[in-house]
């Protein structure tokens, strides 16, 4: 395997759909062809302050989907972010030679102090250098990122360069961006979005979890148009979404059917809506089988976090220990 791929997720509840096709799918892909390093990332997710019961819960729900999603951690290295602390200590490291303009200067930086100003700590503000650290502790060669991250990555190269610079070695590699193709797939919102996602409207996104009901009391509330369908106009983004996800959750005869109600202009939305649901139900009913199994085996899981801990702390431990060699910490 000639490549080193990094990524994490953030333990902020349940995977939706969009997540799946958008990341997870990929990482299933992934772990076949480079050597991978898949992280829970509880450490960031102290930057909106959870409480402990919260915190754990997430953890654990995330674990059990990565796992359902069809991660495997004899493929894989599985582990939880908080249980590697050489992390910290690279984050530490790595901050000695961060500057404050930098980090200031950072999009997602700007939008936090924005959106919530009641809450800009330490931890947003260094929230590229823990990323980089997460990236550069296994010398990653590839990080699947998605457009609201590429600041980070390119922050991250920016911070191995300058490590490299600073200590005229050529240790860290310089990480670059994984190229999903064409294939990636973006899951439209039951809003009307273009992109599924749970910070805006957590109805508008169907999660890999959603019992039956939820999810066709969603898809049923999913926009569409008012009064009698139009075909001569452009279709309006919610139709055109509810078309986009029977495109990838119906057979191609129930969408065809659905086609030429709509361009007779007899489209039923509520039928549209009612099939749609149940051809979603049928889909994500595995991985909620699964994940119920999962998450009631609880040794199973401990199993996987260990092993993924001392997989992930033997990358690790090799790159703080030569790290701090290169800097000049010496023992007595």
């Amino acid at each position: 395997m000639a490549n080193i791929v990094v990524s994490g997720i953030r333990p902020t509840g349940n995977l939706h759909l969009g997540n799946y096709f958008g990341a997870l799918k990929s990482f299933v892909r992934m772990q076949e062809e480079n050597e991978c390093f898949f992280f829970i990332a509880d450490y960031h997710s102290l930057t909106t302050h959870p409480t402990p019961g919260d915190l754990h819960g997430n953890v654990k729900t995330v674990l059990v989907e990565f796992l359902a999603c069809g991660l495997d951690p004899e493929k894989a290295t599985l582990y939880i972010q908080s249980d590697l602390p050489e992390t910290a200590e690279l984050y530490l490291l790595l901050n000695m030679n961060a500057y404050i303009g930098e980090l200031e200067r950072c999009t997602s930086f700007k939008d936090k102090i924005r959106t919530q100003p009641q809450n800009v700590n330490a931890g947003l503000l260094t929230y590229p250098t823990l990323m980089a650290a997460d990236i550069i502790i296994h010398k990653a060669h590839k990080v699947p990122v998605g457009k609201d991250q590429e600041q980070h990555l390119e922050m991250t190269r920016t911070f191995a360069n300058r490590f490299n610079r600073i200590y005229n070695v050529e240790y860290f590699p310089e990480p670059v961006a994984y190229n999903f193709g064409e294939n990636l797939v973006k899951i439209p919102g039951l809003d009307g979005s273009l992109k599924m996602s749970k910070s805006d409207n957590e109805t508008s996104a169907i999660f890999l979890a959603d019992a039956p009901e939820v999810i066709r009391k969603k898809i049923m509330r999913a926009v569409t148009d008012t009064g009698q369908p139009d075909p001569s106009k452009p279709r309006s983004q919610g139709v055109e979404n509810l078309f986009s996800l029977m495109r990838y959750f119906s057979d191609a005869f129930t969408l065809e059917t659905f086609k030429s109600a709509y361009a007779t202009g007899q489209i039923r939305y509520g039928d549209m809506k009612k099939q749609l649901a149940e051809d979603v139900i049928r889909f994500t009913t595995p991985f909620r089988e699964k994940m119920l199994a999962l998450a009631a085996d609880e040794s199973y899981l401990s199993k996987v976090a260990r092993m993924g801990a001392e997989k992930a702390h033997a990358s690790a431990a090799k790159t703080v220990r030569e790290v701090r060699e290169i800097i000049g910490f010496k023992h007595f």
